[in-house]
């Protein structure tokens, strides 16, 4: 104990940093799982796809998408997203809808907002869509 103690006493930023990175590590885990909003993998969301047809929602920039995309995929556009402005999509309340973006990050936050908007069955892509191109699995340009 006291070497641990002349340790963060020597090293307090060393120390800092690693009780920052902590905190976020628990931060995030617990986050994730108190969440509403459902992480799917690609089976799964190749899944919910296939035999419920489910809307894919990418939400990446306009750039992004051009260069590649699920087959199938949307978009909505950026200011809209940023607005919480999903009057486009009213239509889809009570459709599955996976929400795509680059890394499965971003998506999350859009997919809370929809469920607050009154979409029913939201959900997101874990890992965005770096994990279905590293998946190998068929994108269109």
């Amino acid at each position: 104990m006291d070497q641990l103690i002349e340790f963060v006493t020597n090293h307090y930023i060393l120390s800092g940093l690693f009780a920052a990175i902590s905190v976020a590590l628990v931060y995030s885990i617990v986050a994730g799982q108190l969440s509403s909003v459902k992480d799917l993998g690609t089976h799964d969301a190749t899944l919910l796809m296939n035999k419920e047809d489910a809307y894919i929602l990418d939400i990446r920039p306009a750039a992004e998408f051009k260069k590649g995309h699920i087959l199938g995929s949307k978009q909505i556009k950026a200011e809209l997203v940023n607005k919480a402005d999903f009057s486009p999509l009213e239509k889809l309340k009570d459709t599955p809808i996976i929400v795509i973006c680059a890394m499965g990050m971003t998506s999350k936050r859009t997919a809370s907002q929809m469920l607050k908007a009154g979409f029913t069955n939201v959900v997101t892509l874990k890992g965005g869509f770096n994990t279905w191109q590293s998946a190998n699995l068929p994108i269109t340009k």
